[in-house]
């Protein structure tokens, strides 16, 4: 996979209430961006569109409407690098997108995950709890994410192997033996025509390379080695919530790339 390593599309920063950090400022981001030659940074702060009506809002996002994430703004200059506005919104268990296409408009980039399934009774319902039933929740909700009517050009499809997915190793490992081969093909085919960016996330990378044994690697990489054989055009997020996060994410991407290849 011919791949350069000159962006980084997911950084949270102070903004966001999962961050919280004080160091994790924009300076800090846009300096992490220079010293290791990136030529493209997005600030994407966890969001949901105070337009976009559920009944089931949970807290943590009730506070993080457009006035909260805009915050962020003026973003910091640097000649060579392109420091991006942009935000991680949610998809609900009634696949309800928690930003309308008028303040899309808004972004530069946005980011959606489809894999927080620990949001339990928001993200998916609460009777999905098998590695068989979170396998075709998988291919359900980007599937969903795909059917939207978005400007995909602007859309990144965020850490679609989360561990957040689940808990237990051995049922982790089991939920990417069960997705079936034709679906993953179907979605990911179905992404490259669209144009809507796959994301290599750091974060999602140290967690299987630090916990699991080549063989399960092998499993928890076959989404992105099936994404590159359709044509996906992939893209790097750090995920990064501290500056810690942001020393460690090129290795990662660089591990990354090396075993999709």
């Amino acid at each position: 996979m011919k791949f350069i390593l000159d962006n980084d599309l997911h950084i949270h920063s102070q903004i966001s209430l999962c961050s919280n950090d004080k160091e994790q400022t924009k300076e800090r981001i846009l300096r992490y961006a220079l010293d290791n030659g990136l030529k493209t940074i997005c600030v994407t702060d966890h969001f949901w569109d105070e337009q976009v009506k559920t009944d089931n809002l949970i807290d943590f996002y009730k506070h993080q409407n457009y006035r909260h994430v805009n915050a962020i703004n003026p973003l910091p200059k640097a000649e060579g690098v392109r420091f991006l506005y942009g935000c991680e919104t949610e998809l609900t268990k009634d696949l309800v997108l928690g930003i309308s296409a008028n303040r899309i408009k808004d972004f530069d980039f946005v980011i959606i995950p489809t894999t927080h399934f620990h949001m339990k009774g928001f993200t998916i319902s609460d009777d999905i709890n098998s590695p068989e039933d979170k396998a075709i929740c998988w291919l359900e909700r980007f599937n969903a994410v795909l059917n939207m009517d978005l400007p995909f050009h602007k859309i990144g499809i965020a850490h679609l192997t989360c561990s957040l997915i689940e808990k237990s190793h051995e049922k982790y490992v089991e939920i990417f033996n069960s997705i079936p081969e034709q679906g993953m093909k179907e979605v990911f085919k179905k992404s490259a025509e669209k144009g809507a960016g796959i994301e290599l996330n750091a974060s999602d990378m140290i967690f299987a390379f630090e916990k699991f044994t080549k063989k399960e690697i092998d499993v928890i990489m076959r989404p992105y080695i099936v994404a590159k054989n359709v044509g996906c055009k992939f893209y790097c997020g750090s995920d990064a919530h501290h500056p810690n996060d942001l020393e460690s994410a090129k290795n990662a991407f660089e591990y990354a790339v090396i075993t999709c290849n």
